[in-house]
């Protein structure tokens, strides 16, 4: 399975390797969705063989499906006029389930993720729901293509590792500039809280939301970003 990416002259092609991968559904206010989650047990094999053959793969963090994905899925539902016939971008987007779910509600979704085999989940639940305005790109948002944009982006869970926290900042700063709305779903963790303090002069609206997880309730807070000064230029595409 061949995808490409569409910025440019920027080469975004790759073979996707097959993840062993099941559909499982989902429910957000009553409103299903069905996406492929990859085989734990195998996901775990392959990145220890990995790792004894010598190579230094990414923990694969993307390969599960994590409480701030679903409770970004429970905001946009409960609040889809904002991104009701907008275009979508999600950064980071692991197995996509924010973007499978926005599906239902946007214009057009690029549901991006740097690592290759999430890429190809993604756009096996693409496929599999019949969606004709999403698309899977591999994108890595330490080096975005110059003229990507987006009307909305979409975050979850991304403020984990404080050696990527500068950055992201950058991005977030970029997308602002452009008049972008920025949905970040975040864990209320410790280590990221300076970051997230950074970002309050944007922030707009903050909501938690609860979810069960692994049969426990974990806490997820969504802040709404946005650049209030930002005027959109007559005329000009942004």
């Amino acid at each position: 399975m061949v995808f490409t990416g569409p910025y440019g002259n920027l080469n975004y092609s790759f073979i996707a390797m097959q993840t062993p991968a099941t559909i499982h559904s989902f429910i957000f206010h009553q409103q299903q969705l069905e996406a492929f989650v990859p085989d734990a047990e195998w996901i775990q094999q392959d990145y220890h063989q990995r790792k004894t053959a010598g190579s230094d793969p990414p923990f694969p963090y993307w390969a599960k499906v994590w409480p701030a994905a679903k409770a970004l899925c429970e905001f946009m539902v409960s609040q889809p006029e904002i991104i009701k016939d907008q275009s979508v971008l999600e950064l980071a987007a692991g197995i996509g389930l924010p973007s499978l779910l926005a599906a239902g509600f946007a214009k057009s979704i690029i549901s991006s993720d740097y690592i290759e085999g999430a890429v190809d989940i993604i756009q096996r639940s693409v496929i599999h729901n019949g969606f004709t305005n999403v698309q899977a790109q591999l994108l890595d948002w330490n080096a975005l293509p110059e003229n990507i944009h987006a009307d909305v982006l979409l975050l979850s869970d991304i403020n984990y590792d404080p050696s990527s926290f500068d950055a992201l900042y950058k991005v977030l700063q970029r997308f602002l500039q452009q008049g972008s709305t920025i949905l970040l779903s975040t864990p209320q963790r410790i280590a990221g809280r300076a970051f997230m303090e950074k970002l309050l002069p944007w922030c707009c609206q903050q909501q938690e939301i609860d979810i069960l997880h692994n049969d426990e309730i974990v806490y997820i807070t969504i802040w709404v970003l946005k650049n209030e000064n930002f005027t959109r230029k007559p005329g000009k595409i942004q």
